[in-house]
């Protein structure tokens, strides 16, 4: 029986169990269509390609920094600076997590990897935006006074989000393959930039 689910969202979701599990190099229009139990036809009436719909899942499927981060650029002082660090580290660290498995194909291919960069540019996205979305909280926490005057937002958002990328895929040759927990990961992050913007 066919999901109640419109069609859009179905095919998002296929995407996304695809990207996940084959990859996105290997995940085709085709396969995404019958998964989502519909024609190719029909994903290309809610999507222009394979790179947009990767797009979408970033943006959709996968926990959310933008709106986070923009939250509380609008806000700065709502919260203990240490907590809406902490909070960041962990989204982006699940983001990067989560987002890591699906990407890591388009350094594989270069035709794929141009393509998605031209996709991004036509939609106004990119890895950039998180780093942008940061640095702007960061300088707002700035003018209001808690944190030094002369911190360098830019490359404590550089840093924080570096970490959290390489959080994703630093630890699969280690010995037990495990990655830092989250949780402890992002507090410890957080305070460690922190005594560096304080």
């Amino acid at each position: 029986m066919p999901s109640a689910k419109p069609a859009r969202e179905r095919i998002l979701d296929a995407a996304h169990e695809l990207m996940l599990t084959v990859g996105l190099a290997r995940a085709t229009t085709k396969e995404i269509a019958r998964v989502a139990g519909c024609s190719e036809a029909a994903l290309y009436k809610h999507y222009a390609s394979k790179e947009e719909l990767f797009i979408r899942v970033l943006s959709e499927r996968l926990p959310r920094l933008t709106p986070l981060l923009r939250g509380l650029a609008a806000e700065p002082g709502r919260a203990p600076l240490e907590d809406n660090l902490t909070e960041i580290a962990r989204q982006a660290a699940l983001f990067y997590e989560q987002s890591f498995p699906i990407a890591a194909s388009l350094y594989a291919q270069t035709q794929l990897k141009r393509r998605h960069d031209e996709t991004m540019r036509e939609l106004g996205t990119g890895p950039h935006l998180p780093i942008e979305g940061l640095d702007a909280y960061l300088r707002a926490e700035r003018a209001a006074g808690r944190i030094r005057s002369d911190a360098d937002t830019f490359a404590a958002a550089s840093l924080l989000l570096g970490a959290c990328a390489q959080r994703a895929f630093a630890y699969e040759a280690t010995s037990t393959g495990v990655r830092p927990p989250v949780d402890a990961f992002a507090r410890r992050l957080a305070r460690t930039l922190l005594a560096g913007l304080g």
